[in-house]
């Protein structure tokens, strides 16, 4: 797998993840913008409630992928380093709250009071996890 993963980024694996880390946390930006407009926080003149709402489901479902590609290309290229044990752990209860979310807001309705919680720990994780890998990649530029 390492080296189907080296093929696809052509030797430059480090650099590809950095820049789809970096799209989804660009994303996930905007999903706090799409959300907060969803549940009414915020009232721009250009958006409303319910478009505001599909989109940020739709764009979560793009980002999950994106979030499950770039955690594969780690496993297998990077593996478990003994120096990125803040980024594996981030990046592990990131996946589990994400799953977590997911299935709240497929199958378990009645934990939807738990969405906000879960999407900020996301945002949380998902930052914290880019910040000690594609950030300390860009700070080193």
């Amino acid at each position: 797998m390492e080296d189907l993963v080296g093929d696809i980024a052509r030797g430059n694996v480090t650099e590809v993840k950095v820049v789809l880390a970096s799209v989804v946390m660009g994303l996930a930006c905007y999903q706090l913008f799409l959300i907060a407009v969803g549940y009414g926080r915020v009232r721009p003149s250009f958006l409303a409630a319910r478009p505001a709402s599909l989109a940020h489901r739709a764009v979560g479902d793009a980002l999950v992928v994106m979030v499950v590609v770039v955690a594969l290309m780690c496993l297998s290229y990077f593996g478990f380093g003994e120096d990125t044990t803040v980024h594996v752990v981030a990046a592990t209860a990131l996946l589990a709250v994400l799953a977590l979310k997911i299935a709240v807001v497929r199958w378990w309705h009645g934990l939807g009071g738990l969405l906000p919680f879960l999407g900020v720990s996301v945002f949380g994780l998902l930052a914290l996890t880019w910040l000690t890998s594609a950030g300390d990649f860009l700070a080193e530029r």
